[in-house]
Protein backbone atom coordinates (compact mmCIF):
# COMPACT_ATOMS: atom_id res chain seq x y z
CA UNK A 1 0.00 0.00 0.00
CA UNK A 2 1.28 3.66 -0.98
CA UNK A 3 2.68 6.14 2.29
CA UNK A 4 -0.74 8.46 0.83
CA UNK A 5 -3.25 5.50 1.33
CA UNK A 6 -2.08 4.60 4.99
CA UNK A 7 -2.11 8.10 5.80
CA UNK A 8 -5.97 8.14 5.31
CA UNK A 9 -6.35 5.18 7.28
CA UNK A 10 -4.21 6.55 9.95
CA UNK A 11 -5.97 10.12 10.77
CA UNK A 12 -9.12 9.19 11.54
CA UNK A 13 -7.69 6.50 14.12
CA UNK A 14 -5.71 9.48 15.89
CA UNK A 15 -8.44 12.06 15.76
CA UNK A 16 -10.75 8.94 17.29
CA UNK A 17 -8.31 8.92 19.74
CA UNK A 18 -8.01 11.87 21.04
CA UNK A 19 -11.39 12.71 20.85
CA UNK A 20 -11.26 9.91 23.41
CA UNK A 21 -8.56 11.25 25.41
CA UNK A 22 -10.02 14.58 25.60
CA UNK A 23 -13.74 12.82 27.11
CA UNK A 24 -11.44 10.96 29.53
CA UNK A 25 -9.53 14.17 30.71
CA UNK A 26 -13.02 16.42 31.19
CA UNK A 27 -14.42 13.08 32.92
CA UNK A 28 -11.49 12.95 35.28
CA UNK A 29 -11.91 17.03 36.17
CA UNK A 30 -15.61 16.71 36.83
CA UNK A 31 -15.08 13.62 39.49
CA UNK A 32 -14.41 15.19 43.16
CA UNK A 33 -11.38 14.39 44.66
CA UNK A 34 -11.56 12.25 48.26
CA UNK A 35 -11.59 14.20 50.58
CA UNK A 36 -11.86 17.84 48.83
CA UNK A 37 -14.45 20.35 50.18
CA UNK A 38 -15.74 23.87 48.73
CA UNK A 39 -13.57 26.73 49.64
CA UNK A 40 -15.35 29.10 52.63
CA UNK A 41 -14.96 32.35 53.10
CA UNK A 42 -12.58 33.20 55.72
CA UNK A 43 -13.86 33.58 59.02
CA UNK A 44 -14.16 37.03 60.66
CA UNK A 45 -11.62 36.35 63.12
CA UNK A 46 -9.11 33.42 63.88
CA UNK A 47 -10.18 31.20 66.41
CA UNK A 48 -8.39 28.36 68.05
CA UNK A 49 -11.09 25.32 68.17
CA UNK A 50 -10.79 23.66 71.26
CA UNK A 51 -10.04 19.74 71.04
CA UNK A 52 -13.39 17.65 73.12
CA UNK A 53 -13.10 14.13 73.95
CA UNK A 54 -16.00 12.22 74.64
CA UNK A 55 -16.44 9.20 77.69
CA UNK A 56 -19.16 7.52 78.69
CA UNK A 57 -20.43 10.78 81.02
CA UNK A 58 -18.75 13.77 80.41
CA UNK A 59 -16.83 15.44 78.10
CA UNK A 60 -13.12 16.99 78.50
CA UNK A 61 -12.38 20.43 76.09
CA UNK A 62 -8.82 20.74 75.74
CA UNK A 63 -7.59 24.17 74.64
CA UNK A 64 -5.78 27.36 75.26
CA UNK A 65 -6.39 30.00 77.91
CA UNK A 66 -6.21 33.25 76.40
CA UNK A 67 -7.23 36.81 77.76
CA UNK A 68 -9.44 39.82 76.42
CA UNK A 69 -6.64 42.14 75.91
CA UNK A 70 -3.40 41.01 73.83
CA UNK A 71 -2.32 42.99 70.97
CA UNK A 72 0.22 44.07 69.30
CA UNK A 73 0.79 47.81 69.48
CA UNK A 74 2.01 49.92 66.63
CA UNK A 75 3.52 53.41 65.67
CA UNK A 76 1.70 56.17 64.73
CA UNK A 77 4.16 57.79 62.87
CA UNK A 78 7.58 57.66 61.11
CA UNK A 79 10.47 58.10 62.55
CA UNK A 80 13.54 56.38 64.51
CA UNK A 81 13.90 54.98 67.23
CA UNK A 82 15.69 56.84 70.04
CA UNK A 83 15.10 54.68 73.02
CA UNK A 84 13.81 52.00 74.52
CA UNK A 85 12.61 51.60 78.03
CA UNK A 86 10.42 48.11 78.14
CA UNK A 87 11.93 44.68 76.82
CA UNK A 88 10.42 40.75 76.89
CA UNK A 89 8.99 40.42 80.21
CA UNK A 90 8.60 44.10 81.39
CA UNK A 91 5.35 44.18 83.72
CA UNK A 92 3.94 47.50 82.43
CA UNK A 93 1.21 49.66 83.02
CA UNK A 94 -1.24 51.64 81.11
CA UNK A 95 0.43 54.81 79.38
CA UNK A 96 3.62 53.64 80.82
CA UNK A 97 6.40 54.50 78.24
CA UNK A 98 7.69 51.73 76.63
CA UNK A 99 9.82 53.34 73.68
CA UNK A 100 10.58 56.89 72.64
CA UNK A 101 10.95 58.02 68.88
CA UNK A 102 13.40 61.00 68.13
CA UNK A 103 11.20 63.92 68.43
CA UNK A 104 13.80 67.01 68.11
CA UNK A 105 12.25 68.58 64.81
CA UNK A 106 8.46 68.24 65.90
CA UNK A 107 9.75 69.93 69.29
CA UNK A 108 11.75 72.74 67.82
CA UNK A 109 8.34 73.19 65.25
CA UNK A 110 5.72 73.06 68.61
CA UNK A 111 8.46 75.33 70.45
CA UNK A 112 7.87 77.74 67.08
CA UNK A 113 3.80 77.26 67.32
CA UNK A 114 3.78 78.05 70.94
CA UNK A 115 6.14 81.46 70.42
CA UNK A 116 3.54 82.20 67.55
CA UNK A 117 0.50 81.72 69.62
CA UNK A 118 2.04 84.18 72.41
CA UNK A 119 2.69 86.80 69.60
CA UNK A 120 -0.83 86.40 68.67
CA UNK A 121 -2.39 86.64 72.47
CA UNK A 122 -0.18 90.32 72.84
CA UNK A 123 -1.16 91.19 69.85
CA UNK A 124 -4.94 90.85 71.10
CA UNK A 125 -4.59 92.73 74.01
CA UNK A 126 -2.88 95.98 72.25
CA UNK A 127 -6.51 95.66 69.72
CA UNK A 128 -7.99 95.20 72.72
CA UNK A 129 -6.34 98.35 74.46
CA UNK A 130 -7.00 100.84 71.18
CA UNK A 131 -11.06 99.26 71.48
CA UNK A 132 -10.93 101.23 74.80
CA UNK A 133 -9.65 104.46 73.34
CA UNK A 134 -11.88 104.55 70.30
CA UNK A 135 -14.54 103.58 72.36
CA UNK A 136 -13.62 106.92 74.88
CA UNK A 137 -13.27 108.91 71.77
CA UNK A 138 -16.95 107.85 70.36
CA UNK A 139 -18.37 108.66 73.95
CA UNK A 140 -16.24 112.41 73.98
CA UNK A 141 -17.86 112.66 70.14
CA UNK A 142 -21.20 112.13 71.15
CA UNK A 143 -21.05 114.87 74.19
CA UNK A 144 -19.70 117.28 72.05
CA UNK A 145 -22.32 117.03 69.49
CA UNK A 146 -25.21 116.75 71.85
CA UNK A 147 -23.64 120.84 72.68
CA UNK A 148 -23.17 121.08 68.82
CA UNK A 149 -19.96 121.93 68.82
CA UNK A 150 -18.72 119.64 65.89
CA UNK A 151 -20.42 118.31 62.72
CA UNK A 152 -22.32 115.49 62.49
CA UNK A 153 -19.75 113.69 60.22
CA UNK A 154 -16.96 113.64 63.16
CA UNK A 155 -19.52 111.79 65.16
CA UNK A 156 -20.29 109.32 62.77
CA UNK A 157 -16.20 109.13 61.60
CA UNK A 158 -15.82 108.21 65.94
CA UNK A 159 -18.78 105.52 65.59
CA UNK A 160 -17.02 103.81 62.69
CA UNK A 161 -13.60 103.45 63.82
CA UNK A 162 -14.87 102.01 67.47
CA UNK A 163 -16.84 99.52 64.90
CA UNK A 164 -14.29 99.20 63.21
CA UNK A 165 -11.66 97.82 66.34
CA UNK A 166 -14.29 95.59 67.31
CA UNK A 167 -13.82 93.22 63.75
CA UNK A 168 -10.12 93.48 63.78
CA UNK A 169 -10.66 91.94 67.76
CA UNK A 170 -12.71 89.46 66.29
CA UNK A 171 -10.26 88.88 63.51
CA UNK A 172 -7.08 88.61 65.79
CA UNK A 173 -8.85 86.24 67.87
CA UNK A 174 -9.72 83.60 65.35
CA UNK A 175 -5.84 83.60 64.43
CA UNK A 176 -5.37 82.89 68.03
CA UNK A 177 -7.14 80.26 68.02
CA UNK A 178 -5.85 78.41 64.73
CA UNK A 179 -2.93 79.38 66.52
CA UNK A 180 -3.80 77.30 69.13
CA UNK A 181 -5.20 74.05 67.25
CA UNK A 182 -1.78 73.82 65.64
CA UNK A 183 0.44 74.20 68.51
CA UNK A 184 -2.46 71.25 69.73
CA UNK A 185 -1.71 69.30 66.20
CA UNK A 186 1.63 69.50 66.73
CA UNK A 187 1.07 68.33 70.54
CA UNK A 188 -0.52 65.59 68.98
CA UNK A 189 2.43 64.25 66.91
CA UNK A 190 4.21 64.94 69.73
CA UNK A 191 2.57 62.19 71.68
CA UNK A 192 2.70 59.80 68.76
CA UNK A 193 6.44 59.51 69.16
CA UNK A 194 6.02 58.25 72.62
CA UNK A 195 5.01 54.23 72.35
CA UNK A 196 3.23 53.55 75.08
CA UNK A 197 1.52 50.59 77.07
CA UNK A 198 -2.63 50.66 76.18
CA UNK A 199 -3.32 48.38 79.46
CA UNK A 200 -1.39 46.85 82.64
CA UNK A 201 0.19 43.60 81.29
CA UNK A 202 3.23 42.33 80.62
CA UNK A 203 5.50 42.72 77.05
CA UNK A 204 6.06 39.47 75.82
CA UNK A 205 7.37 40.69 72.61
CA UNK A 206 10.04 43.41 71.26
CA UNK A 207 10.02 43.97 67.81
CA UNK A 208 12.13 47.18 67.64
CA UNK A 209 15.44 48.27 68.18
CA UNK A 210 17.71 51.12 69.02
CA UNK A 211 17.77 53.29 66.08
CA UNK A 212 15.55 51.34 63.78
CA UNK A 213 13.77 53.84 61.07
CA UNK A 214 10.01 52.72 61.47
CA UNK A 215 7.04 53.70 59.54
CA UNK A 216 3.17 53.88 60.30
CA UNK A 217 1.76 50.91 61.27
CA UNK A 218 4.92 48.90 61.99
CA UNK A 219 4.95 46.43 64.97
CA UNK A 220 6.69 47.73 68.32
CA UNK A 221 5.70 45.44 70.90
CA UNK A 222 3.22 42.60 71.74
CA UNK A 223 1.49 43.58 75.13
CA UNK A 224 -0.42 41.24 76.83
CA UNK A 225 -2.64 41.08 80.29
CA UNK A 226 -2.06 38.08 82.52
CA UNK A 227 -5.89 37.94 83.44
CA UNK A 228 -8.09 37.30 84.13
CA UNK A 229 -7.72 33.77 82.38
CA UNK A 230 -10.35 32.81 79.86
CA UNK A 231 -11.28 29.85 77.65
CA UNK A 232 -13.88 30.10 74.42
CA UNK A 233 -15.05 26.57 73.28
CA UNK A 234 -17.85 25.33 71.19
CA UNK A 235 -20.84 22.49 72.26
CA UNK A 236 -23.12 20.26 70.79
CA UNK A 237 -26.99 22.42 70.27
CA UNK A 238 -27.76 20.29 73.00
CA UNK A 239 -26.24 21.95 75.99
CA UNK A 240 -28.61 24.79 75.25
CA UNK A 241 -30.91 25.52 78.43
CA UNK A 242 -28.97 23.05 80.26
CA UNK A 243 -25.72 25.20 81.19
CA UNK A 244 -26.33 27.77 82.50
CA UNK A 245 -24.08 31.45 83.38
CA UNK A 246 -22.65 31.50 86.57
CA UNK A 247 -22.22 27.65 86.40
CA UNK A 248 -19.14 26.05 87.43
CA UNK A 249 -16.90 23.69 86.19
CA UNK A 250 -13.07 21.73 87.02
CA UNK A 251 -10.14 22.96 84.81
CA UNK A 252 -7.21 21.22 85.34
CA UNK A 253 -3.61 21.91 82.87
CA UNK A 254 -1.30 19.48 81.52
CA UNK A 255 1.57 22.00 82.36
CA UNK A 256 0.54 21.97 86.09
CA UNK A 257 -0.90 19.49 86.50
CA UNK A 258 -0.96 20.03 90.27
CA UNK A 259 -2.88 22.72 90.65
CA UNK A 260 -7.11 22.80 90.10
CA UNK A 261 -9.14 25.56 89.22
CA UNK A 262 -12.61 26.03 89.10
CA UNK A 263 -13.81 28.65 86.10
CA UNK A 264 -17.60 30.04 85.85
CA UNK A 265 -19.40 30.45 82.41
CA UNK A 266 -19.40 34.12 81.84
CA UNK A 267 -20.82 34.02 78.42
CA UNK A 268 -23.42 31.24 76.28
CA UNK A 269 -24.02 31.94 73.11
CA UNK A 270 -27.89 32.36 72.45
CA UNK A 271 -27.94 30.99 68.80
CA UNK A 272 -26.99 27.92 66.97
CA UNK A 273 -24.26 28.34 64.80
CA UNK A 274 -26.28 26.40 61.71
CA UNK A 275 -23.02 25.32 60.21
CA UNK A 276 -21.78 23.03 62.86
CA UNK A 277 -24.35 22.83 65.05
CA UNK A 278 -22.90 24.09 67.96
CA UNK A 279 -23.35 27.04 70.44
CA UNK A 280 -20.16 29.05 72.15
CA UNK A 281 -19.54 29.33 75.50
CA UNK A 282 -16.83 31.77 77.57
CA UNK A 283 -16.11 30.32 81.19
CA UNK A 284 -13.51 32.64 82.97
CA UNK A 285 -10.99 31.40 86.05
CA UNK A 286 -12.05 32.77 89.31
CA UNK A 287 -9.59 31.60 91.73
CA UNK A 288 -5.97 32.69 91.88
CA UNK A 289 -4.43 31.11 88.65
CA UNK A 290 -1.09 30.22 90.58
CA UNK A 291 0.76 29.10 87.48
CA UNK A 292 -1.11 29.49 84.51
CA UNK A 293 -0.01 31.52 81.90
CA UNK A 294 -2.03 33.12 78.70
CA UNK A 295 -2.02 30.36 75.81
CA UNK A 296 -0.97 26.99 77.98
CA UNK A 297 -3.15 24.13 76.88
CA UNK A 298 -6.06 23.70 79.73
CA UNK A 299 -8.90 21.24 79.81
CA UNK A 300 -12.54 21.79 81.12
CA UNK A 301 -14.82 18.50 82.02
CA UNK A 302 -18.06 18.55 81.61
CA UNK A 303 -21.22 16.40 82.48
CA UNK A 304 -22.66 14.77 79.07
CA UNK A 305 -26.02 14.79 78.22
CA UNK A 306 -27.75 11.51 76.88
Amino acid sequence: MSNLGRSKRFWPLAASGVAALGVLLIAGCGVDKPGAAAALPPAPAPVVVPTVAKTDDTLTISGPLIVEHQVDVTTQREGVVAEISADAGTRVHAGQLLAQMDDRQLSANLEAARAKTRSIENDLKNWQAEEQVFKADYVRAQRLWNEKLIAEEQLQHAQFKAESEQWDIRRVQELLNTSRQEERSLQLEMEKTRITAPFDGVVARRYLRLGQGLSKGDRAFWVTAEGPLRMRFTLPEKFIGHLKRGQELPLTSPDVPEEHHLVRVIEVSPVVDPASGTIEVLAEIQSPHGDLRPGMTASIRIADIR
